[in-house]
């Protein structure tokens, strides 16, 4: 008896893991598509003055905060995603504020006084006693084409 109620127990605590996950990601997909939505719709909007929209060439879009720098621009990617840009990182498309960019994004990992440096302009709110490894990881994008009037 109590071996049946123990699977029982472990089949309820999977099926309600499962829902809690589908449920948080199809909050942030429905999220992340009205983000989208108002980004194009008003790309000279409060919302799109501190949010692009990235795309991947797998096809893969997200909004994401940045900061334009020197002819560089740096987001601060949440998530697994980040891990697109490791090594030489990848090319990206960015839709700023209107306009469409072409740029190479990298993820900055042995610079931690760097990543400080910026992420106190990009994200100046975060409470301080979060801990920097849990602030989301930064990404640099150079050679941005047609970026002279960022």
């Amino acid at each position: 008896m109590i071996s049946f109620l123990r699977r029982r127990w472990w089949l309820l605590l999977l099926v309600v893991t499962l829902l809690v996950v589908a449920g948080m990601k199809f909050r942030v997909s429905v999220v992340n598509e009205r983000v989208i939505e108002e980004i194009k719709a008003n790309p000279t909007g409060t919302l799109a003055l501190k949010t692009m929209i990235v795309t991947l060439r797998d096809g893969r879009i997200f909004p994401v905060n940045y900061l334009v720098e020197d002819g560089r621009v740096y987001m601060g990617i949440d998530g697994l995603w980040w891990r697109s840009f490791q090594g030489e990182g990848r090319p990206v498309t960015l839709f700023i504020q209107g306009e469409q960019f072409e740029g190479h994004a990298t993820v900055i990992l042995d610079d931690p006084a760097r990543v400080k440096d910026v992420f106190s302009r990009l994200r100046p709110t975060v409470p301080k006693w979060l801990p920097d490894s849990l602030n989301g990881k930064l990404v640099e994008v150079r050679g941005l084409e047609g970026a002279a009037s960022l």
